[in-house]
């Protein structure tokens, strides 16, 4: 669990980005933070080490990096290739989306099929760390959830298939979804302040590949929020992202398997949503045969003691 090295991004544009300024200044006040020799974007990366000898960096940019990737992804690859982590601080909005949230997702472009790494393990870690010290700061009414699977570079004209060629498990992590949100102080507290507890367990897990359902899947936050049972999730494809990447054909399995490929010690399950098309079902059974891994309905994870992977 010692000497691991985990990388932080924060675009410091506010007119860019309305929460991850605000989260590194937090943490420049709470946490004794040292000065690198390394400059990204005019600034200085900052670094911190906990009691393990675990090491933390801390990047301002000028720009949110999957919006500008093809101009971040040398500068990723030349300094933090060989890291066990990393985390892209930014804010969430959108059309219906809830307000006072928590939130993180694994990085990936569904509908083409391009995925980054996923690190369950650490993934967990950082969900329970969120959610324990909202918990101890009494922000009740914040919630704390797990996204779908995305990548907002697309969205600014990004290549899906650039997504590869950064190895390190990544995630974003986001305060959601208007400008009251952004700008609670508690809620800023919470996310400087779980960046760090990334590497808190290193205890073995079972991990699921969730398929179907909506992009914030109630029971898929909630299993991997209880701590109870070491499970956690590798990546979570949404219903309207597998339909639009025609994953019930050939080229939609391929998809699957490249999907299991980035998450690291692989799957021990699939659990679809009951609402999925029977021939999107079919798939998951297809490569659960292929792979000899149990698949089911996403119901039973109201009961995690019957899941079939003890």
């Amino acid at each position: 669990m010692n000497n691991k090295k985990a990388v932080f991004f924060f675009c410091s544009d506010l007119k860019k980005d309305p929460v991850a300024s605000n989260v590194i200044t937090c943490c420049e006040e709470i946490m004794d933070l040292n000065q690198t020799d390394i400059v990204i974007d005019d600034n200085f990366v900052l670094e911190f080490k906990d009691k393990n000898n675990n090491l933390f960096h801390f990047v301002k940019t000028k720009d949110v990096i999957s919006h500008n990737y093809k101009y971040y992804l040398p500068i990723l690859n030349r300094h933090f290739r060989d890291y066990d982590f990393a985390g892209v601080v930014n804010w969430h909005e959108g059309e219906n989306a809830p307000e006072h949230i928590l939130t993180a997702h694994t990085i990936g472009d569904v509908p083409t099929g391009e995925f980054g790494n996923s690190n369950p393990r650490y993934f967990k870690n950082l969900i329970n760390a969120i959610e324990d010290i909202k918990n101890e700061n009494l922000l009740d009414e914040f919630t704390t959830l797990t996204e779908a699977t995305h990548w907002s570079g697309t969205t600014y004209g990004e290549e899906s298939k650039l997504i590869t060629e950064y190895s390190v498990p990544m995630l974003d992590i986001e305060i959601g979804s208007s400008s009251e949100s952004f700008n609670n102080s508690i809620a800023i507290q919470v996310l400087a302040k779980s960046l760090i507890r990334v590497f808190d367990c290193d205890e073995p897990l079972k991990t699921l590949l969730c398929v179907g359902g909506g992009h914030f899947e109630k029971s898929f936050s909630d299993i991997i929020k209880n701590k109870e049972y070491n499970i956690s999730i590798g990546h979570v494809l949404p219903n309207q992202w597998i339909v639009s990447g025609m994953y019930d054909d050939e080229s939609g399995f391929e998809k699957l398997e490249k999907c299991i490929n980035s998450i690291e010690g692989g799957i021990d399950c699939i659990v679809f949503h009951d609402k999925l098309k029977g021939t999107y079902k079919e798939q998951c059974r297809k490569i659960g045969e292929k792979l000899n891994v149990p698949v089911f309905k996403h119901k039973i994870l109201k009961n995690p003691k019957d899941l079939p992977i003890w």
